[in-house]
Formats: structure tokens, sequence, C-alpha cells
């Protein structure tokens, strides 16, 4: 499937929308991260401060959240460039087409749901 073709025309659609969303969750997460960090900023100590654990936490639930938020920006752009290759839509492990209803929840799908079940 290539971005010219019909059905690449609603894969871009999806991817789009996808990467908007994403890009919208990263800055408010980074939005999130800085304030977090800001406030804690004023505390010499989180170790000693009875609410440092807390905001260590929060903190670090931060950061994580985000690293997952630019990690699948990073399959979006993957998914963008299959599009534009012709090979979006086959699963890259056996080459098979991945499910339209799968593409359709997990619109940056590299693979069938029969080779992503045995990853794990």
């Amino acid at each position: 499937m290539t971005a010219a073709s019909p059905g690449g025309l609603a894969a871009a659609q999806r991817l789009a929308e996808e990467r908007a969303s994403t890009e919208a969750r990263i800055t408010s997460l980074r939005r999130d991260f800085d304030a977090i960090v800001s406030s804690s900023a004023s505390a010499a100590d989180d170790e000693h401060d009875p609410e440092g654990s807390s905001t260590a936490f929060e903190r670090q639930h931060a950061a994580a959240l985000l690293e997952q938020a630019q990690e699948h920006l990073a399959e979006i752009a993957q998914a963008e460039a299959r599009l534009a290759a012709g090979s979006y839509g086959r699963c890259e492990r056996c080459g098979r087409p991945i499910a339209a209803e799968r593409l359709a929840a997990r619109p940056a799908a590299s693979t069938c749901i029969a080779c992503a079940s045995r990853r794990h």
C-alpha cells in the first residue's frame, strides 16, 4: 500500500492523526515533567524531605511516560516510511498482510497479530 492508493490515503490520515495526538501528548508530558522538576527545585534534599520520595516517583513516572510517547512517535515515523515505500500494511516478520482492524487500532503496527503474539 502506498500513500497514493485509496487505502494508503486513509492510512496516511490515520498516521497523521496519530502523530498529532502523540506530539500533543509529548508537549503535555514535557510541561508536566518541567513543573515537577521546578516544584522540587526548592527542596534541597529529596532524601530527607517528607515529600521527596513521592516527588521523585512523580518525576520518574513522568519521564517514563515521556520516553514511551517519544518511542511511539518514532514508530509512527517508521510507519510513514513504510507507507512511502509501499510496504505499509505488510508484516515485517512474515510478509503477510496486517489485518485492517489491527491497523485501525494501531496505525503504526509493523507486525501481524500472529507474529506480535509470538514476540512475547
